[in-house]
C-alpha cells in the first residue's frame, strides 16, 4: 500500500531550502551593506579584522551561497559568517560611534 507522502516530499524540501536560501541571502546582504557603510578606522579601533577583510569575506560568502544554492552547507556557513558580523562586530561598531548612525 503506497502513501502520498513521497509525492509531496520533494516539494516540501524544495520550499524549505528556498526559504532558507532567501533568509540567508537577506541576512548576508544586510551584513555586507552595513560593513560597506562603516568607517575603516572604526574596525581598527574595535580590534577586529579590517573593513576590507570583512567586506571580502561577506561578499565571497554571498556569491558562493548564491551560486551554490543546492549545497545547503554553504548557505549555513555563509549565514554563520554574516551572523558573527551582525552579532559581534556590529554592536562594537555601534558602541564606538556612540550609538548614533543609520543602523
Amino acid at each position: 500500500m503506497a502513501t502520498a507522502a513521497p509525492i509531496f516530499y520533494g516539494y516540501v524540501v524544495l520550499w524549505i531550502n528556498l526559504a532558507f536560501l532567501l533568509l540567508s541571502l537577506g541576512v548576508q546582504v544586510v551584513a555586507l551593506i552595513h560593513c560597506l557603510t562603516q568607517r575603516g578606522a572604526a574596525f581598527q579601533a574595535l580590534g577586529t579584522l579590517p573593513k576590507g577583510a570583512w567586506a571580502g569575506i561577506l561578499f565571497v560568502c554571498l556569491v558562493l551561497s548564491g551560486a551554490l544554492y543546492d549545497v545547503l552547507l554553504m548557505s549555513m556557513i555563509a549565514i554563520a559568517v554574516a551572523l558573527v558580523y551582525m552579532l559581534d562586530v556590529r554592536p562594537g561598531l555601534k558602541d564606538i560611534s556612540d550609538g548614533k548612525g543609520f543602523w
